[in-house]
C-alpha cells in the first residue's frame, strides 16, 4: 500500500510545520508527500523549503479556496490511498501509517477516529454497516480518512461549497455508488478545530444545500425529525457520555434529583 498524504495551506506557518513533522515523522516510508500552499506571506514558505527534501512535490500560488487547493493536490498524487491532512492537524502517532498498511485492507475508503484538540475528546465511529444514517449521525474526518485514489478519477471535490465538499463527496460515493468501506477502531489524526469548518452559520446552511441536491424531499423531512434538538432520543447522548466523566457525573446526579422529585410527589 502507497500512499499519497496532501497538506493544503494558507499562512499558518506554524500548524504546517507541525503537520510536516507529523507526515515525515512517520515509521512508514512508502508515502508520497504533498503540500499545496495558497500563496502564504507568513514565511510557510520558508517552512515548506526547509523540509523541501523531505516533499515530493509543493506549490505556493493563489488558489480559490480550500477544495481548489485540495483538487489541485489530487492531481498530483500517485499512492494508491490519499489521505488529507491539511495544515495544523496531524497523525496521532508516529505508527499510524505502518499500523494502517499492516492491516491490509482493501476497501475504496478507510475511515479512522480522530482526536478533537479543543474539546480533548475522541470521535470514533461505532462499529457497524455504514449507511445513510450513520453519515447524518457521525462526523467523517478528511485527515483521518483514506480514499483509494482511483474513486476521484470519477469525480474531484464540489468546488463550490467551502465547508462541506468533502461531506458531499462521502454522501455521493457511500450512499449513491455503494462504495466499500472499513471503520477503523482507533484515532488516526489529531484535528485542528480553529478551521473554516468552525462557522457553524455556513455549515448549516452548506448542509441543508447538500441534502437538497442529494436526496428527494421525504428524506430530508426525516432528516429533519430526527434531528431537531426536540426529538433527538436520549440514546444518541450515550457516546458523547461516555467520552467524558465530567458529564456522567453531571447526568447521574441530574437522574438522582429527578427520582428524588418523583418519589416525593408520590
Amino acid at each position: 500500500m502507497k500512499y499519497s498524504i496532501i497538506t493544503i495551506n494558507f499562512n499558518n506557518r506554524e500548524g504546517l510545520e507541525l503537520t510536516i513533522n507529523s507526515v515525515i515523522n512517520q515509521t512508514f516510508r512508502d508515502y508520497q508527500y504533498i503540500i499545496i500552499d495558497g500563496g502564504s506571506t507568513d514565511g510557510s514558505v520558508e517552512i515548506i523549503k526547509k523540509y523541501a527534501e523531505k516533499i515530493d512535490y509543493w506549490i505556493s500560488e493563489p488558489d480559490k479556496g480550500i477544495y481548489n487547493a485540495m483538487n489541485k493536490g489530487i492531481g498530483h498524487a500517485v499512492g494508491d490511498y490519499l489521505n488529507f491532512m491539511n495544515s495544523g492537524d496531524a497523525f496521532h502517532t508516529e505508527s499510524v501509517l505502518k499500523d494502517i498498511a499492516e492491516m491490509n485492507y482493501d476497501e475504496d475508503i478507510i475511515i479512522g477516529g480522530f482526536y478533537d484538540n479543543e474539546k480533548k475528546i475522541k470521535h470514533i465511529i461505532p462499529q457497524q454497516d455504514v449507511t445513510l444514517l450513520t453519515l447524518l449521525k457521525h462526523s467523517i474526518n478528511h485527515q483521518a480518512t483514506f480514499y483509494k485514489r482511483e474513486l476521484f478519477s470519477k469525480r474531484l471535490y464540489d468546488e463550490s461549497y467551502e465547508i462541506l465538499a468533502d461531506s458531499k463527496f462521502n454522501f455521493t460515493s457511500i450512499i449513491h455508488n455503494n462504495c466499500s468501506v472499513k471503520l477503523l477502531d482507533c484515532i488516526v489524526a489529531n484535528y485542528d478545530t480553529n478551521g473554516v469548518s468552525s462557522n457553524y452559520d455556513n455549515m448549516k446552511k452548506e448542509r441543508t444545500r447538500m441534502l437538497e441536491e442529494l436526496f428527494p424531499p421525504r428524506i430530508i423531512k426525516d432528516y429533519s425529525k430526527m434531528f431537531t434538538k426536540e426529538e433527538v432520543p436520549i440514546v444518541t447522548l450515550l457516546p458523547i457520555l461516555k467520552e467524558s466523566p465530567s458529564i456522567q457525573r453531571i447526568a447521574f446526579l441530574l437522574v438522582t434529583f429527578l427520582n428524588k422529585l418523583k418519589n416525593l410527589n408520590k
